[in-house]
């Protein structure tokens, strides 16, 4: 359907202007056109999809590509621009704007609103209200209730109860049981018990004790234990020359018969037989242990001869100044308060009085009389692996007591009876608490590193342990400063202590060498490596635990072996740490400051502060682990840029007269002072733990304590199952 237009004034079809108004599309609009219908209808048809004719070949067999007539682009008729009409524009008819019909406003007819009808409200129907039927509510229907019909209850159909069917009981079949048939117990198959066989117990066959063959005693072949070889102790290959031979005809043999199990009578048998083994003790006890030589100063201070013997096997004859100067007024039994710097022999200075006031006594069950407090594991383990040999022949037992170590054998030992602890504060509150030990018979207290403990926090635990001892005691205190808290200890638990003090609190050491390297951060890493590529030990002193591990790691990456020893490791993972340190397959230990205290490990020639120390005392103990004992070392501290005024502070505080010195790796400073060299770059593992010792079953040698034929469990001096094995025989100059 063609749309129709409006025509404008000049006879033209006129279209909406806007889209929206345009119902048709452009297609639409042009086939209205007849113009343009016409020359669509002179137009050719189109060959293909839209084609008006039919396609011949469509069905048919697809002709050869080949026999196709070939297509010739230049046969087809030329396109030429000029030929197609020219459009022009002035030729089209033009608009003129005059020719359009003039619109006079004054043509139009005037509107007059006075000539309009008006309306009036008057003029409308009225309507009266009254002419309007009226509603009246009587001339509806009236409903009468009594016209509708009544419901009677009587009409409807009644239902009675008797015309229904009744059910009579009589009426149902009667079971009758007389006319079932009855059992009778006399027709069933009589059985006469006559009639089986009878058992006699006469008839079984007669068992004669008297023909069994007897049992003689008397007959066994006899065991005569004097006839099997016995065991010579003094036969066997002696491990220790101090250790005196044993013989099991020289214990008391126990008889049955003698046994009493009543309460008093078993207190008193523990009695003898403790006071029997105090005896082989003494008897134990190896009287001569070497000549001692005229010029042994060690005899001169009142010690007994067989410490003084035992010493010079390890050839110790002249003691250290804090030795000479503590020994005779410990020994007569006053309280000692002893300032000295750390390797200057304060481990010998209170362990040899220590031993000579507690041997030829007896101690009772969970009762020790002697107690030494140091502050760590490690520190507690120097002591005791140092008074161990010196115990042995003093016959004083010895026990450590550490965190990180089994309760029950600990427990087990203060139960057995220890002469003296070599404890840390936490690990011996706890077993007190628990009631296993009682430091109610303690008769000498010895705080080692004192200062140490009173900075690590233990200042209410030894205070705590003090209180514990009896007032009346002997006290010992070494330390390396005596201020702020052990002044406080001082002040409270010592009765007018002998001071000595042969070291002040700064570096006296004439054969430790001090250096302080001023290094770039990025040059720390390489110059670590360096210092530490060496011959000999080296000490490496970090201030964290993630540092140590990570120092150690990077050393390892470069070719150095090396290390890692911080509070975080297990205490199997330390002890071994440290005796690969010792023996010399580790040569290089990356410790932090846990490590700074108690370690003594002889010809550690370089120590190497990665990150400077705390204070001027921190400073100090890290140093002390070189040049121990009149040995000689260096002290490396590595200084940032932004660290150097503090350093140099800290030098002077503890005493140190150097000069910061600036180094980059290769330097001959580095080489030169310390011996160290260019590290080989490739990585090494560290070396396998060495394998446990088959100690045999639980009779001989078994781990548990005094079990085995050779052990005297925690009770004697000889050493527990739980306590590191000393490398060498000369661990006592601490």
């Amino acid at each position: 359907m063609t749309q129709q237009y409006p025509e404008s004034a000049d006879g033209r079809a006129k279209k909406p202007r806007h889209k929206k108004h345009q119902n048709q599309s452009y297609g639409e609009r042009m086939a209205a056109d007849a113009t343009s219908q016409a020359a669509r209808e002179e137009r050719p048809a189109v060959k293909g999809y839209r084609a008006e004719q039919p396609r011949p070949d469509r069905g048919q067999t697809r002709p050869n590509r080949d026999d196709r007539q070939q297509y010739n682009r230049s046969d087809r008729p030329q396109y030429n621009r000029d030929d197609r009409s020219q459009y022009n524009r002035d030729e089209r008819p033009r608009f003129n704007r005059d020719d359009r019909p003039q619109y006079n406003g004054g043509d139009r007819q005037q509107f007059n609103r006075d000539e309009r009808p008006r309306f009036n409200r008057d003029d409308r129907p009225q309507s009266n209200r009254d002419e309007r039927p009226r509603f009246n509510r009587d001339d509806r229907p009236q409903s009468n209730r009594d016209d509708r019909q009544q419901y009677n209850r009587s009409d409807r159909p009644q239902y009675n109860r008797d015309e229904r069917p009744r059910f009579n009981r009589d009426d149902r079949p009667q079971y009758n049981r007389d006319e079932r048939p009855r059992f009778n117990r006399d027709d069933r198959p009589q059985g006469n018990r006559d009639e089986r066989p009878r058992f006699s117990r006469d008839d079984r066959p007669q068992f004669n004790r008297d023909e069994r063959p007897r049992y003689n005693r008397d007959d066994r072949q006899q065991y005569n234990r004097d006839e099997r070889p016995r065991f010579n102790r003094d036969d066997r290959r002696s491990t220790n020359d101090e250790r005196s031979a044993y013989a099991r005809d020289d214990r008391p043999r126990f008889e049955r018969s003698e046994k009493n199990f009543r309460k008093d009578d078993r207190r008193v048998e523990q009695d003898n037989r403790r006071g029997q083994r105090d005896d082989r003790r003494e008897q134990a006890a190896p009287a001569d242990l070497g000549t001692v030589a005229d010029d042994n100063q060690f005899a001169a201070l009142g010690l007994a001869p067989r410490l003084v013997q035992r010493l010079a096997r390890d050839g110790i004859t002249a003691p250290f100044p804090i030795q000479a100067a503590t020994i005779p007024d410990a020994l007569a039994g006053k309280d000692v308060l002893g300032r000295g710097q750390t390797g200057s022999g304060k481990t010998l200075g209170f362990g040899l009085p220590t031993l000579m006031r507690l041997s030829g006594g007896r101690t009772e069950s969970r009762r020790p009389r002697g107690m030494i407090l140091v502050p760590t594991r490690e520190l507690a383990m120097q002591v005791h692996d140092a008074l161990e040999p010196l115990a042995h022949v003093m016959n004083v037992s010895l026990k450590l007591i550490a965190g990180g170590l089994p309760y029950p054998k600990q427990i087990d030992a203060l139960r057995r009876g220890v002469d003296l602890l070599i404890a840390t504060p936490g690990r011996l509150i706890d077993l007190c608490e628990q009631g296993a030990a009682d430091l109610g018979a303690v008769e000498v207290a010895v705080l080692d590193e004192a200062d140490h403990m009173c900075d690590m926090g233990f200042m209410p635990a030894v205070t705590t342990l003090l209180d514990m001892t009896p007032p009346a005691g002997q006290r010992l205190l070494f330390s390396a400063t005596l201020d702020n808290d052990v002044d406080t200890i001082v002040k409270t638990y010592l009765k007018d202590p002998v001071i000595h003090s042969t070291d002040a609190a700064q570096a006296a050491v004439t054969t430790m060498e001090h250096h302080l390297l001023v290094i770039e951060p990025a040059h720390k890493q390489s110059l670590t490596a360096e210092l530490a590529s060496r011959d000999g030990r080296t000490i490496i002193f970090v201030r964290t635990k993630l540092g140590a591990d990570r120092v150690a790691t990077q050393l390892r990456d470069r070719g150095v072996m090396a290390a890692a020893l911080h509070g975080g490791l297990t205490q199997g993972a330390r002890n071994r740490t440290l005796e690969q340190f010792k023996d010399g397959s580790v040569p290089v230990l990356v410790a932090t400051d846990v490590a700074a205290r108690g370690i003594h490990v002889d010809d550690v020639g370089l120590v190497v502060q990665a990150d400077p120390a705390a204070d001027h005392k921190d400073y100090l103990h890290r140093a002390g682990r070189t040049a121990r004992a009149g040995g000689e070392g260096a002290v490396v501290t590595l200084v940032l840029p932004h660290q150097r005024r503090g350093m140099i502070r800290l030098a002077e505080s503890a005493g140190v007269a150097v000069e910061p010195v600036r180094a980059r790796p290769g330097d001959e400073v580095v080489t030169g002072l310390t011996g160290g060299s260019r590290p080989s770059g490739y990585p090494v593992k560290l070396p396998a733990p060495k394998p446990r010792a088959n100690k045999g079953g639980r009779r001989f040698g078994g781990t548990r304590p005094g079990r085995g034929h050779d052990s005297r469990g925690s009770n004697g001096p000889r050493r527990g199952g739980n306590t590191p094995r000393r490398t060498d025989g000369k661990s006592y100059q601490h």
